[in-house]
């Protein structure tokens, strides 16, 4: 479990482009983490992939451009992983985006993953109900 640092708790989502939703440092994997949560529904809509990589372009510049490391000097040569945290799976669009962010922000050596919450767990699943 990641240790968490201070962060703004108020107004998170996709949509909050100036928010960084969750600030931590993962210590088993010694990486500065940034995640985003995007509990809507993907909708297809050029509105949320302008939301999406606003938000991303947001993560990147916090991580590169000095910001964290004149907060947080403590954390001066850790390596950076974003993460973007769906309640949804992406539709086709916001996938594509999403592929092209992480191939842009590797380069960067920023790391990044897509997760997305299992809602269905299958047969024998206890934790909802049927």
């Amino acid at each position: 479990m990641p240790d968490q640092l201070p962060s703004t708790e108020n107004a998170a989502g996709v949509e909050q482009a100036g928010v960084i939703d969750l600030f931590a440092v993962d210590a088993k994997r010694n990486e500065v983490l940034l995640v985003m949560n995007e509990p809507r529904p993907w909708d297809d809509s050029d509105l949320r992939l302008h939301q999406l990589q606003e938000k991303f372009n947001a993560y990147v510049s916090f991580l590169l451009d000095g910001e964290m490391l004149a907060a947080h000097p403590e954390l001066a040569g850790k390596r950076s992983r974003i993460e973007l945290h769906c309640d949804h799976m992406p539709d086709a669009r916001a996938l594509e985006l999403l592929n092209l962010i992480h191939d842009q922000i590797a380069l960067q050596e920023i790391a990044m993953e897509v997760i997305v919450a299992d809602s269905e767990c299958g047969d024998g699943c206890s934790c909802h109900e049927h």
